[in-house]
């Protein structure tokens, strides 16, 4: 079982540790595809997955999902959230055990997810002590509080939208004052996705390097070759890989990645389970 390098009380000393001026941005992995981002006094979280419902959900089946990482922390410890994210409607993005904590602990907290799975979060969720909904969709901005989001298609495995032409998967610019991240969701390169980031200068890509496997029978995402070429494709700063080292049947090694990175000449840091990342906005 994989050790957090900061868990729990140590992972909290750390955030609250941290240089809060507004040319500071501070980010944790928190495993997964979950990224806690801080910036100035403001915190918020993609895609968290932060408890073990999955492995009980599949414990008896022929698709166990054994845990090869130990928890980051109890989301119910996570003080100062305003805004997390939930790019689609799989369980490690949208996870009731995860955000129903979270949302007690951060009473005003706004879940922004695909308009096309606000139904599905709803009954998920249910209405007793849920966050508040805030949907998106490809080609729209939203504002909560000082972040500003924009909706990316993504393709999981494919792009699709609901009835009424929403898009069911979604990645995210996340814009923090001076700073700019992409959060991929879970996808597939797709044919609109380096047209649609052209729009801005990403200084952090946060990208699955998980892979795309048929035998694992569920939907798949970028390889490490791929997650390189695209954040070389967007002129990425840096790009951190995501979304492996958390179930055994469905991940991978970083190597690939890395070793494509620097055939590309592409900056990439493979952080640890409650590593931190910090980045310093500095004026020419």
């Amino acid at each position: 079982m994989i050790t957090p390098l900061r868990q729990d009380e140590a992972l909290l000393a750390d955030l609250d540790s941290v240089e809060s001026g507004s040319n500071h941005l501070h980010l944790w992995w928190l495993g997964q595809s979950g990224f806690l981002v801080q910036w100035g006094e403001h915190r918020m979280i993609f895609d968290p997955y932060l408890s073990d419902s999955l492995s009980r959900k599949y414990a008896d089946t022929d698709k166990p999902h054994v845990r090869m990482s130990e928890r980051v922390v109890d989301p119910a410890c996570l003080t100062g959230i305003e805004l997390a994210t939930a790019s689609h409607h799989h369980t490690d993005h949208l996870d009731a055990e995860t955000l129903l904590p979270l949302t007690a602990t951060n009473p005003d907290l706004q879940l922004v997810l695909p308009e096309a799975n606000v139904a599905f979060a709803k009954e998920r969720l249910g209405s007793e002590g849920a966050p508040t909904l805030v949907p998106i969709d490809t080609g729209r901005s939203i504002k909560v509080g000082p972040f500003t989001l924009h909706g990316i298609t993504a393709a999981h495995n494919e792009v699709e939208f609901d009835e009424n032409g929403h898009s069911r998967f979604l990645g995210f610019v996340l814009e923090a004052g001076l700073f700019t991240l992409f959060h991929a969701g879970d996808t597939l390169w797709h044919e609109s996705l380096v047209s649609e980031l052209s729009l801005w200068e990403i200084d952090v890509a946060l990208l699955p390097i998980n892979g795309n496997r048929p035998e694992r029978r569920v939907a798949g995402n970028l390889n490490g070759l791929e997650a390189a070429a695209l954040s070389r494709a967007v002129n990425a700063g840096v790009v951190i890989p995501c979304h492996y080292h958390l179930f055994e049947f469905n991940t991978e090694e970083p190597d690939e990645f890395v070793a494509a990175c620097q055939r590309l000449n592409q900056a990439c840091q493979v952080m640890e389970l409650g590593e931190r990342l910090s980045l310093e906005f500095r004026a020419e």
